[in-house]
């Protein structure tokens, strides 16, 4: 579970300008958050398959947003992929 704290750390680290808390990096953002939450909590539970169809979910989503970016501003797609870790 993500907290109001994190996820609003996360908007200003990823929001392009202050009133910023829609855009593609900082839905990719909070996406991952979510992601590395779950992926613990699966560690634990192994069978609890309801939450694994929402991963995968959450893990589809993000592909397609980041698809987007990817299309749309290229440079802002690789500087987000290594700020957030991720493989690519």
């Amino acid at each position: 579970m993500i907290t109001k704290e994190n996820k609003s750390g996360v908007v200003k680290k990823y929001a392009v300008n202050p009133k910023d808390t829609g855009s593609s990096q900082v839905q990719i953002a909070l996406l991952t958050e979510r992601i590395k939450s779950l992926s613990g909590h699966m560690k634990g539970n192994k069978k609890d398959y309801s939450s694994q169809r929402g991963l995968l979910k959450l893990v589809g989503e993000r592909r397609r947003l980041l698809n987007y970016v990817k299309r749309s501003d290229f440079a802002g797609y690789n500087r987000l992929i290594q700020q957030l870790d991720l493989r690519k």
